[in-house]
């Protein structure tokens, strides 16, 4: 068969079933494959864009729990607990510094348990930590002199205004990877962990009361949103976090991560939104039943892991098909909010070109000619995907490793019947 001459690198659109029954010899690689779909994220647990549109028709903080976590009791548990969370996971660098009026912070060696202070300082002083081999390499700058402290095996981090530290009320500003977030409470710790792929790298870990000082800083959903919502995502943030308290992970020295590995932890930055801020505030406080305890989604009075995300294909999927284990308690529901363009204007439908070079990367091949959907979930998710090479080698991959590997918003997805190709001569 005769291949037409259309010059080189000319894109043209050819169906991705032309391409699916071509000979191996002669399967175009295409540049990008297009997916369009509905949804964004796993799509398990609580659905927020369902929420906000349960709260908006009347619906109270523990009827939306009820219909996205059927089953379950909300029921009061102690909520107390202080939190590790990792707010800088495999760093090289990183630096701290405090611009609020009459501020004190302290360096200590050691977790803090019986305090060694190295270094106290004041407002405007800076601190610059970098990795000395197994130990922690730290640089002040006061006044501006710049000293070299001793490294040590582990740091803590006090400053004024938290119950470590008496005085006034102070914001501690930590910075690496070009990021700046802002620190409120707790304390800070930081150690040297050992990554098998990339060496000796700096975990820094925020230690914070779960009650109040890390749910003030959870950064979910917008404050914006109906107060039943704001009230059921503290109720689902705060189930979270209970479900991994103790569980600390070696690869963190932290029971939580704070990006959407676990839920966002945005720190002082949440609570400090003018005038959302204190909405969201109040929000958490009216789903505290007393200054120890808040309200909790249970089973035999015991949290579960309430997982959650932004908006589904329709309906919520389950943890088993989205990630081939049954927890016992995620349960398919119907959440028809998800699909309403004034609800969800960004992800009742979308559409995503997927590289070439992305492509080959999600399958592990040399290149993709085509993709197929091989099968769907009972919710219409994708179960299982193939990609198929210009020589017809073929590989297959869940539809949530798809998503994942690939970036696509969700799984709810089909591939375009249309790919965009450059023929050669």
């Amino acid at each position: 068969m005769k291949r037409p001459n259309f010059g080189a690198l000319v894109p043209v659109l050819l169906s991705t079933l032309v391409l699916a029954n071509l000979p191996s010899a002669f399967a175009e690689v295409p540049v990008a494959i297009s997916f369009s779909g509905k949804g964004y994220g796993h799509g398990v647990g609580m659905s927020q864009i369902g929420a906000r549109g349960l709260a908006l028709a009347g619906d109270s903080a523990t009827a939306i729990i009820n219909y996205y976590y059927p089953g379950s009791d909300v029921m009061p548990l102690t909520d107390d607990q202080i939190l590790r969370v990792s707010i800088g996971h495999q760093l090289t660098a990183a630096s701290l510094k405090s611009d609020s009026p009459g501020m004190s912070l302290q360096l200590i060696s050691g977790d803090g348990t019986e305090p060694q202070i190295i270094s106290t300082l004041v407002a405007k002083d800076s601190v610059r930590l970098t990795v000395a081999d197994k130990q922690i390499a730290i640089t002040t700058t006061q006044v501006g002199k710049t000293t070299i402290l001793t490294p040590v095996d582990q740091l803590t981090i006090r400053w004024s205004g938290t119950r470590y530290l008496a005085g006034t009320d102070s914001v501690l500003s930590l910075t690496h990877t070009k990021k700046t977030k802002k620190y409120r409470y707790g304390q800070i710790q930081v150690k040297v962990i050992k990554d098998a792929k990339l060496g000796n790298r700096l975990a820094i870990i925020n230690q914070v009361r779960l009650h109040d000082e890390y749910l003030w800083g959870i950064s979910e959903v917008p404050s914006s949103w109906p107060a039943a919502a704001l009230e059921a995502q503290a109720i689902a943030s705060r189930s979270f976090a209970m479900s991994k308290v103790g569980k600390v992970l070696k690869s963190c020295d932290c029971e939580l991560y704070s990006s959407i590995n676990d839920q966002n932890f945005a720190g002082y930055a949440k609570e400090a939104e003018p005038k959302w801020g204190q909405i969201w505030k109040a929000a958490v406080s009216r789903t505290s039943v007393t200054e120890t305890t808040g309200l909790t989604v249970t089973r035999s009075s015991l949290p579960i892991r309430t997982y959650f995300g932004s908006s589904t294909g329709g309906v919520t999927e389950t943890s088993k098909n989205a990630w081939g284990t049954d927890v016992g308690y995620t349960f398919s529901v119907p959440d028809p909010w998800s699909l309403d363009p004034k609800l969800n204007p960004n992800f009742y439908k979308w559409k995503r070109d997927i590289s070439q070079s992305v492509l080959a990367t999600t399958f592990g091949l040399p290149d993709v000619a085509s993709v197929k959907v091989l099968s769907l979930n009972e919710t219409g998710s994708v179960k299982l995907i193939e990609g198929r090479s210009s020589a017809g080698k073929k590989v297959k991959l869940s539809g949530e490793t798809f998503r994942s590997r690939s970036k696509l918003p969700s799984t709810w997805f089909s591939p375009s019947s249309e790919v965009l190709v450059s023929v050669q001569n």
